[in-house]
């Protein structure tokens, strides 16, 4: 239950094992990593698992999830200001909730980020067939773009959009999130387009059975499309590499929040009106072949299967630099081997954390099917979420004087709100993604008695 002082977090901003890591992000290099995990997933990839799910009324499914991270992204938004450290959640309940909590925040927050990067990674691969397919002619076989289970042995593609971002992450985070912003402008200009070619095709009888499978079924692909969300707390783990975090940090999750919500829901509203629900079953470049279906001109599915390759690579690149950035302030706290916070003197960049994560990320994404990939980070998000609402309520309590750059409205009523809707969208989540959960859980426990505890800094400084 040992807590490690706020002051403390913040003192030890940015330093590493043989170097520091560079603040050079603004808020609108913050804001276009948060849109760049974040847009793109739920659209590109999950969406046509999620309309079978919901119908039509998939629309309110991504309200529901938008509504529930909105409420966490609050709570993110103070502690983020507050508390401008790289550990994101982890670090926050590390000030307010605890060692042993901030450890099974930090085990979830390694799902949420580490597994998304593979699920993400999934679906580049079937929209990059689209592409090669609308311009070459030409597919990478199945047994090479599909992982065991569905008709593969091995998703190359997958493996390679993860080792490219590898390689931007490798040149420095300032490099990096300039390459972001270019491939986060290409994927809003791509779905602006989708909607303004798909709206031609709308047809309101795909509107009739508007809810087939009840609020159920509603709230069952919105736990499902939470995962569609999960980027917008990327900009919280660049709060050592932020020239002004306490100011921009919250800035850039509210901004890129509202930014990703209305465009879920305006493509989301096309889509399902532009192609019947029950043909997106299967689907996981569903936006290119309702522009076929709509136009019967291949080049629109060609250009928006492009927008998505740069979109879904962009997602990748956000994502899997979070992942970094937790294991180096966990490391750095000694609950995992210091090779993770481990800062190379010229670059800035954590480079052997960084290859470690890829590698295994990239393995992930070639060998497990998309959808286990997506229901197993939104339970890890969910938690995770709870948990940075519980953290502002007891730190409001405990350090009620602390300068604050943002303040959640309303608190405690709205993180109590927020963390009750995370419960809800947690238990509309299957019985196998539970399982998986509860696995993973008990593995991260074993690790933190077996290591972490005894390791770590405060362990070793009370002795």
């Amino acid at each position: 239950m040992r807590r490690k002082p706020v002051e403390r977090l913040v003192a030890e901003g940015g330093q590493g094992e043989g170097g520091t890591l560079r603040r050079s992000m603004g808020v609108w290099q913050l804001t276009m990593i948060s849109i760049g995990a974040t847009l793109g997933t739920g659209i590109f990839v999950v969406l046509g698992q999620a309309v079978p799910e919901a119908g039509p009324a998939v629309v309110l499914s991504f309200v529901i999830a938008g509504i529930t991270a909105l409420f966490s992204a609050l709570s993110y938004a103070e502690l983020a200001g507050t508390i401008p450290v790289a550990g994101s959640s982890y670090s926050y309940a590390y000030a307010t909730l605890g060692e042993l909590i901030a450890w099974v925040c930090g085990w979830c927050l390694i799902l949420e980020y580490g597994v998304s990067v593979a699920a993400v990674a999934v679906g580049w691969g079937q929209y990059l067939n689209e592409f090669l397919n609308g311009t070459l002619g030409v597919t990478i076989p199945a047994a090479l773009s599909a992982p065991p289970g569905q008709g593969g042995y091995f998703n190359l593609p997958a493996l390679l959009v993860v080792l490219l971002a590898m390689v931007f992450l490798l040149g420095g985070a300032k490099e990096s999130a300039r390459a972001n912003t270019i491939m986060v402008i290409v994927k809003i200009l791509t779905l602006l387009l989708f909607c303004g070619v798909a709206i031609q095709g709308v047809k309101s009888g795909n509107y009739a059975n508007f809810m087939p499978m009840g609020m159920a079924g509603v709230s069952a692909a919105g736990a499902t499309l939470f995962f569609s969300y999960i980027g917008f707390d990327a900009a919280s783990t660049a709060g050592e590499e932020a020239k002004n975090p306490q100011r921009d940090l919250p800035r850039a999750i509210m901004l890129s929040l509202v930014i990703v919500t209305a465009l879920y829901c305006l493509v989301a509203a096309i889509a399902v009106g532009a192609l019947p629900w029950q043909e997106f079953k299967g689907s996981e470049a569903a936006l290119a072949g309702i522009l076929k279906t709509v136009t019967g001109q291949g080049y629109w599915s060609v250009l928006l299967a492009f927008g998505a390759v740069v979109a879904i690579a962009s997602v990748v690149l956000t994502v899997l630099y979070g992942q970094t950035r937790i294991l180096f302030a966990m490391s750095r706290d000694r609950l995992v081997p210091k090779v993770f916070s481990k800062v190379h003197p010229k670059s800035g960049v954590p480079r052997v954390n960084t290859v470690l994560v890829s590698l295994f990320c990239g393995v992930l994404a070639a060998a497990v099917p998309l959808g286990e990939l997506a229901d197993a980070t939104s339970i890890g998000t969910l938690f995770a979420f709870a948990l940075v609402n519980v953290a502002v309520i007891v730190l409001r309590r405990t350090r009620p004087d602390m300068p604050r750059a943002f303040r959640t409205p309303f608190a405690p009523v709205f993180p109590a709100i927020g963390f009750l809707l995370c419960l809800y969208m947690m238990g509309s989540l299957g019985p196998v993604t539970w399982v998986v959960f509860g696995v993973w859980m008990a593995v991260g426990l074993v690790i933190y008695f077996g290591y972490g505890m005894r390791r770590s800094r405060l362990a070793t400084a009370e002795k």
